[in-house]
């Protein structure tokens, strides 16, 4: 709670509605003072509160499918039956304090509305765990199973950042354990492509059509696979089903209300027509972002063309990297301002569900990131060495960018000889973006962050010092804790000010990187021996990044990696058509067309395209098919839950016995009594002749012995066999 820039007697009034609210629904507990004007709040669940809010959970998840089996009629029955991991207890805690209060929450929104001065709400590190698990993942090669249950068991299945967009709305939620499980399941399926990529290096050579072949189904199977991996775990996790249990956005403003057919509730409910028109200003959005991006980047791309190819004046190894630099600065920026685009294009839109918002929003951030990625190895591949001798000339309005450098107008002119182009620009442009720039990445995401971090405690260190030295320094946050609570206080005080993970960045990175194995490795193919070596320590460094420089996430539900599935099966489509075309543009061992498009058939081109689309709907139909026939731990557990489900309810209705064989009756002699009895009571019965059908064989023995004679009187002799 941060009263920095707020007035004393707001503060105090705001932080007892916040006390009240977190007491109301069973929450304990204790103040400590904070660095900046803040206060640190700390909160426990009572423990009936806390299983009751359990229990609610567990029923509202077998109501909805995501149980198989009914809890529990009894709380801490159910409780002592499954105990609860250490995400589930955080997950609902968090909960006790967000949900709404018609929901059974405190309503404490983070930064909006009256709690405005609640900087953000988040769980303390494990560190003893930390320190295991970054030991651990340091010495072996594979994450087992084990490996990805204990981060589920602590992190959850999705993680929920508590982070405003500027307008109020919430950003996306995120899936963490599901990132890991991804990322272990892509690492281990590049070993394959990157033994048979270093094979074709070695023998075949690049853009090699037997190298496309292999990666085009490797690229199919691997996502067919990661489909029924996420199936295995959901069960595994027990969340499979759980995106059905949607959450409902509090900034959902609806213009009506209905009645529910079904439920007879009221509902709040925008128009369908109305939520589609502004979903059609999505069209509009991707013109404009593929527009401005694309042309910043097809300037710069010209410049360097012109300066790198053409230029032949001083400065020249110095002037290269002007483009580099006029992308490195105006590409972020203008990124950064589509995106905030893009979020009151998604605000606008309105969404009911988080789930909703997530999808539309990372739609519009992977448009953006794919032009980023990709366009300039698109320019290159098919644009520059195919039309490079038509284009070039035109190129000679860049050089007012090198003009001030250039001794005299000779070294600005194409020369005489005419322009060549050259053949190895495309493998080392994919050579930067699949190696540098991914080296560049990973430094960008852990290095840099550690050692601005670094330097932050030892600039507020030096402060202090300076300050002291004058006289003039305040006394110290912690110059009144405990001595028991000194060391807890400074460690929770330094999570405090820790940024927010943020995995949706981590999950768009691996499908950036999946998109260059599928749309371009044929270039290089040891794209994949890259990427296998920098994914290995992805995931150590994510784990590193988690525990160390981050706040620990709030652990949500999630039974998928969400939206990003879309987009890997889209980049898998596109790459099964963008390798056809590259191997029929560049299979001359690499080097290419001469540069006119004479040499380059329109209808073969076309015809290569639209052969390798359907052979890749083949393949995907084919290794889905396959894939749905292997079994699996998850639908073994699956069909096992089930079983269970209905044995239960069998012998809870029906009883243990109900289909077992009756026992025998005992053995009783007919006499002439008991047949005169039988007669009186069928006609005081006034019994029919049905009644007199049924009646005629008491008991399954005697209608087996009635069989066995009528099987011993008509059953054919030896004899008559023999005939």
């Amino acid at each position: 709670y941060r009263f920095a820039d707020t007035d004393k007697a707001e503060a105090e009034t705001g932080f007892e509605k916040l006390v009240q609210a977190l007491a109301t629904v069973g929450l304990a507990m204790e103040v400590r003072n904070g660095d900046n004007c803040s206060v640190l709040v700390f909160v426990k669940a009572e423990d009936n509160r806390l299983n009751n809010a359990v229990y609610r959970s567990r029923v509202k998840d077998w109501l909805y499918g995501v149980r198989a089996a009914q809890p529990d009629r009894e709380t801490e029955r159910s409780i002592t039956s499954q105990p609860m991991t250490e995400a589930e207890r955080l997950r609902i805690v968090h909960d006790m304090i967000t949900s709404p209060r018609e929901e059974g929450g405190a309503g404490i929104t983070p930064k909006t509305g009256q709690w405005k001065n609640v900087e953000s709400i988040f769980p303390l590190h494990d560190h003893t765990f930390n320190k295991e698990w970054i030991k651990k993942w340091s010495s072996q090669t594979f994450l087992k199973a084990e490996d990805l249950d204990q981060i589920r068991n602590k992190f959850g299945e999705k993680v929920s950042n508590e982070l405003s967009n500027g307008t109020g709305s919430e950003l996306m939620p995120l899936q963490i354990a599901f990132y890991f499980a991804f990322t272990q399941s892509y690492f281990a399926f590049l070993i394959f492509p990157a033994a048979f990529g270093f094979s074709s290096w070695v023998l075949l050579g690049h853009f090699s059509a037997v190298y496309a072949v292999v990666n085009c189904l490797w690229c199919v199977a691997f996502l067919e696979y990661w489909k029924r991996q996420e199936v295995d775990l959901g069960v595994r996790w027990g969340v499979k089903g759980v995106s059905a249990i949607q959450e409902k956005r509090r900034e959902f403003k609806h213009e009506t209300e209905v009645k529910d057919p079904i439920t007879g509730e009221n509902v709040q409910v925008l128009p369908a027509t109305k939520r589609l028109g502004r979903q059609l200003l999505q069209v509009p959005f991707a013109i404009l972002a593929s527009l401005a991006l694309g042309s910043l980047i097809a300037t710069c791309f010209g410049i360097e063309i012109f300066i790198s190819e053409i230029y032949n004046g001083p400065l020249k190894s110095l002037l290269v990297f002007l483009p580099t630099g006029l992308l490195t600065t105006l590409v972020p920026t203008l990124t950064t301002l589509l995106t905030g685009v893009a979020t009151r294009l998604t605000d606008y839109e309105n969404y009911e569900t988080t789930e909703s918002y997530e999808a539309a929003m990372t739609q519009k951030i992977f448009v953006l990131n794919f032009i980023t990625s990709y366009l300039p190895i698109f320019l290159t591949a098919f644009v520059y060495v195919p039309f490079g001798s038509l284009i070039v000339p035109y190129l000679d309005i860049f050089k007012l960018t090198v003009k001030p450098f250039a001794k005299h107008e000779k070294q600005l002119e194409i020369p005489q000889a005419g322009f060549e182009i050259n053949p190895a620009r495309l493998r080392k442009q994919v050579i930067y973006f699949t190696v540098t720039a991914q080296i560049v990445n990973l430094a960008l995401e852990v290095i840099v962050p550690w050692v601005k971090r670094q330097g932050f405690v030892k600039y507020q260190e030096m402060k202090t010092e300076r300050a002291a030295k004058k006289g003039g320094t305040r006394p110290g946050v912690a110059i009144n804790d405990l001595p028991e609570e000194a060391a807890f206080l400074t460690r929770v005080r330094n999570e405090a000010e820790l940024d927010l993970y943020d995995v949706t960045s981590d999950l768009r990175e691996m499908c950036l990187q999946f998109g260059y194995l599928a749309l371009f490795s044929v270039v290089w193919p040891l794209v994949p021996v890259s990427f296998l070596i920098n994914d290995w320590i992805e995931l150590r460094s994510d784990a590193l990044k988690i525990c160390i420089e981050m706040q620990r996430p709030t652990p949500h539900r999630a039974d998928s990696i969400g939206p990003w599935l879309d987009s890997l099966g889209f980049l898998t489509w596109l790459g099964t058509i963008t390798t056809a075309a590259l191997v029929y543009l560049f299979s001359n061992d690499g080097l290419g067309p001469d540069g006119t498009p004479a040499t380059i058939k329109g209808w073969a081109l076309l015809l290569t395209v639209f052969f390798a689309e359907h052979i890749y709907l083949l393949l995907r139909m084919g290794v889905r098919t396959a894939i749905s026939k292997i079994d699996s731990p998850g639908m073994q557990k699956e069909r096992a839950e089930r079983f269970m489900v209905r044995k239960r309810y069998l012998q809870e209705t029906i009883g243990e016995d109900a289909l077992s064989v009756p026992p025998r009756h005992a053995e009783e002699k007919i006499t002439r009594a008991t047949l005169e009895e039988e007669a009186r009571e069928s006609t005081l019965r006034n019994s029919g002749p049905s009644d007199h059908f049924w009646s005629r064989q008491r008991g399954w023995e005697e209608s087996a012995m009635v069989g066995i004679g009528l099987i011993q009187r008509m059953a054919p002799g030896e004899g008559k066999k023999l005939q």
